[in-house]
């Protein structure tokens, strides 16, 4: 009797699969639609002239960013093109030699040393010899807290005291109290710091999450927090669990910071990449689904790089999990309310 209700379970769910899955893909844009890291109708043509080896779009575009005191998009920026240069150094390396006082050069020529030491195999060192251009970077421009954000990314891979991490963070937040960058750089230290647990991460990203402005992303931190923890490496010396409530409220807070954006809005695009990995791991599977609709063709590198070469690939797998399990619970026939059915 055991192993034949387990058999017309597991034919009833072979037929809601079969039955709902093609229906679920309604609202969700095709493979061949779905970007990866897409840039914005700024960062492109910056991308595409750096691509012919010119400098100057990506020169003048930094530079707007730092004259509007546009820090989060400057952050954006930075990192994606440090990003390119790296495989593609030509444009740099001539506005490098061209203008080698550029404060806007310098903070992405800081920003490529901090990434290619996070990559070096001696990574510490690397690291610690990236200082001069961090420093160089911090005196670009008073005012910009991109710098200090780049020093929270060097100070994690050198295994800096927390009193050197004090230091760096109160310098970012003076300049800009709710820069989101900065904050995931804080809590990315925090995470990796020895002797903190889970739960002060989450202490630290939901305060922040609390005094953050209304449609700030710095309100999706403590989701980041959760993906930190569902991902975390088991064993000894683990930190100790997460209530589930916990977790669940940081989904959902997420979750509604996502509302507030309009559907296929690439501007919060990570954080909805963030969120659907999280509602996986808790298995909430049909508001999964409903934020792989609201991410729309947004793809982003993180986190689906975390477990996958295939960043891009991962992320459609995924996609086609999640339909897979809201289709294997969704009812063969829909249930007629009562007034339908006659009821009063």
């Amino acid at each position: 009797m055991v192993w034949t209700m387990a058999l017309l379970r597991a034919l009833i769910r072979t037929a809601r699969m079969a039955r709902h899955t093609a229906s679920l893909a309604a609202g969700l844009p095709a493979d061949e639609e779905v970007l990866l890291d897409a840039p914005d109708d700024r960062l492109g043509p910056a991308l595409v002239a750096a691509g012919r080896g010119e400098y100057e779009p990506a020169a003048k575009l930094l530079a707007l960013t730092r004259e509007r005191a546009e820090w989060e998009n400057r952050d954006r920026y930075v990192m994606r093109l440090a990003t390119f240069a790296c495989s593609r150094p030509e444009w740099f390396e001539h506005w490098r030699q061209t203008e080698p006082d550029d404060p806007d050069m310098l903070l992405l020529r800081a920003e490529q040393a901090v990434a290619r030491g996070w990559a070096a195999p001696a990574r510490a060192e690397q690291l610690t010899a990236a200082t001069p251009l961090v420093t160089a970077a911090a005196q670009g421009d008073p005012r910009d807290p991109v710098p200090w954000r780049v020093a929270l990314d060097q100070a994690r891979g050198t295994g800096a005291p927390p009193a050197r991490f004090e230091a760096l963070w109160g310098e970012a937040v003076r300049r800009s109290p709710h820069h989101y960058g900065c904050h995931v750089a804080a809590l990315r230290f925090l995470a990796t710091a020895g002797g903190r647990s889970h739960d002060q991460c989450f202490d630290f990203a939901e305060r922040a999450a609390q005094d953050a402005l209304p449609d700030s992303l710095v309100q999706a931190l403590p989701v980041r927090a959760a993906l930190g923890h569902l991902t975390a490496s088991a064993g000894p010396g683990a930190p100790g669990p997460v209530p589930r409530a916990r977790l669940d409220s940081a989904a959902d807070l997420a979750a509604a910071l996502s509302g507030r954006y309009a559907v296929a809005d690439p501007w919060p695009a990570e954080v909805r990449n963030v969120l659907v990995c999280v509602l996986v791991r808790l298995e909430r599977w049909p508001e999964a689904l409903v934020q792989l609709g609201r991410t729309g063709p947004y793809a982003t590198s993180f986190p689906w790089d975390r477990f996958s070469d295939d960043p891009l690939g991962q992320f459609l797998e995924l996609r086609d999990g999640v339909r897979i399990e809201v289709a294997a619970s969704t009812p063969l026939r829909g249930r007629r309310g009562r007034d339908a059915s006659g009821g009063h």
